[in-house]
């Protein structure tokens, strides 16, 4: 049958239709016979259309539902995608950033500890020259003192008026070393 408008024939259009009698005609019981047929199986087709419609709409119903569910998926996994893609980046650029902030405290710790060598070594250095010079200082002062020892060896005692009461106190001469060590 043709979709269009303007001719739909419906099963109660086969039942009620009269067709003019003619002479040599067909038998009118098998015509009536038949169109009780033929309007039976347009019923029955009918009907098995409106349900095959009414299936149709179904399915294009859920159809137009899954696209909706495949369309909020797909949004999901791009957004999924997108947000992994950015915390990714965060990631890095906030590791960067701590490995830059090491470098530098690792820059600053090292600059601290050469400072510190750097101090304690002008520290060694300037202790080294007071033991040298202390040292020196008493290598002057024991060679002075043995100098006055072996003069006071080589001379002969002297007799002071002075030395005499501690000469008579102790039973000895004060050596001049220690007179020198006394008036300094």
């Amino acid at each position: 049958m043709n979709d269009d408008e303007s001719f739909r024939l419906m099963p109660v259009d086969v039942r009620n239709q009269v067709f003019a009698r003619v002479m040599r005609g067909y038998d009118i019981a098998s015509v009536e016979e038949f169109k009780v047929r033929v309007a039976e199986e347009m019923d029955r087709l009918r009907r098995s259309n409106q349900d095959l419609e009414a299936k149709a709409r179904g399915f294009h119903e859920q159809l137009r539902a899954f696209r909706e569910r495949d369309k909020a998926l797909n949004d999901a996994l791009v957004s999924a995608q997108q947000l992994r893609s950015e915390i990714r980046e965060q990631a890095e650029r906030e590791s960067h950033l701590i490995l830059r902030e090491a470098r530098a405290e690792g820059e600053r710790l090292i600059d601290a500890a050469r400072a510190e060598i750097e101090r304690l070594q002008r520290e060694v250095e300037q202790l080294e020259r007071s033991r040298r010079a202390y040292l020196s200082h008493l290598r002057t002062i024991v060679e002075r003192q043995l100098s006055e020892i072996e003069a006071a060896s080589a001379e002969p005692p002297q007799h002071d008026d002075n030395n005499a009461g501690d000469q008579q106190r102790h039973g000895r001469q004060t050596p001049a070393w220690l007179n020198s060590l006394i008036k300094e």
